[in-house]
């Protein structure tokens, strides 16, 4: 079986883990091939002096022709890894050393049972649906898709910001705001539901759209099906504004119109028996803390 593992930086507590899962995959005579920046870290930290095909980008990664790729870190190490496998198909398992972890959410303790998962083939691939971007100008953000959300915010200033959108060139509503965030279900349990959005099931066929702080309380999040088409411009004092997607961040002129919809590229999440969605949801929200249950 080839593994590729991705990560980037870590909190010096977890290098017992990632050791651990390392020398674990090596008992278990896995293929590896490891992302530069982790491998530099485990150089520079970790004591570890093997030595395994490195990659760097999509490109790289596609040509080891691994079965899966596993991520060490939070959600945010896992969202990143989107822009590494891209359209490869390759399933992702995120083990989660950091905090929350929706995405990444095998517990560091429980390394040992997802990698008895993957060899003795008790895990389903789930495929997360994205959302991909294009502007009416010759820039273009690249990758232009998303796992989470894409989001529209000021830049440079205190000011609000308006947001006209439309949707299948319909007009929906001009939100006075800090910005828009516009999710997918899997990004629904992130900045979406911080602002006051809705929690999707994965495998919903629909995006959510959130103001972030709108000027008017009547303004609401909507969801509309992941088939629409959504077009966007911003106006504001500034000439500027920030499109992220998920993590990554552009800087757009106020005159560039954004187009969204979704994405031709699915993301496969590896989720063991370890995992469920629901599980998930009350153990990261705390839910169980009810007394009634």
């Amino acid at each position: 079986m080839k593994i590729a593992v991705y990560g980037k930086a870590f909190p010096l507590e977890a290098r017992p883990y990632i050791i651990g899962l390392y020398k674990r995959l090596v008992a278990e005579k896995m293929q590896l091939a490891i992302y530069s920046r982790l491998d530099s870290f485990l150089k520079e930290n970790c004591e570890w002096n093997e030595s395994y095909p490195i990659f760097n980008d999509h490109i790289e990664l596609k040509k080891f022709d691994s079965d899966f790729l596993i991520t060490i870190g939070g959600d945010g190490t896992m969202l990143d890894s989107v822009t590494v496998v891209r359209n490869s198909g390759i399933p992702i398992l995120g083990i989660n050393t950091g905090r929350l972890g929706f995405l990444a959410n095998v517990a560091k303790e429980e390394i040992n049972k997802a990698i008895d998962g993957l060899i003795n083939g008790k895990f389903r691939v789930d495929e997360r649906q994205m959302i991909m971007v294009h502007t009416d100008s010759k820039i273009q953000p690249d990758p232009n898709f998303a796992l989470n959300e894409v989001t529209v915010s000021r830049k440079g200033t205190t000011s609000m910001i308006t947001v006209h959108t439309y949707i299948n060139d319909e007009y929906l509503n001009s939100y006075w705001a800090d910005g828009l965030i516009i999710s997918t279900p899997t990004g629904s349990t992130g900045y979406s539901l911080s602002c006051g959005g809705p929690i999707m099931m994965p495998g919903s066929q629909n995006f959510v759209i959130t103001p972030i702080a709108p000027h008017n309380l009547n303004v609401r999040p909507v969801v509309i099906p992941n088939g629409s088409k959504i077009r966007l411009k911003i106006e504001g004092r500034e000439n500027e504004f920030l499109t992220s997607l998920d993590s990554r961040i552009y800087t757009c002129k106020n005159d560039v119109e954004l187009f969204l919809q979704k994405s031709e590229i699915a993301i496969k999440l590896v989720q063991t028996d370890l995992q469920d969605f629901p599980t998930t949801l009350r153990n990261k929200l705390l839910w169980g803390l009810d007394r009634r249950n």
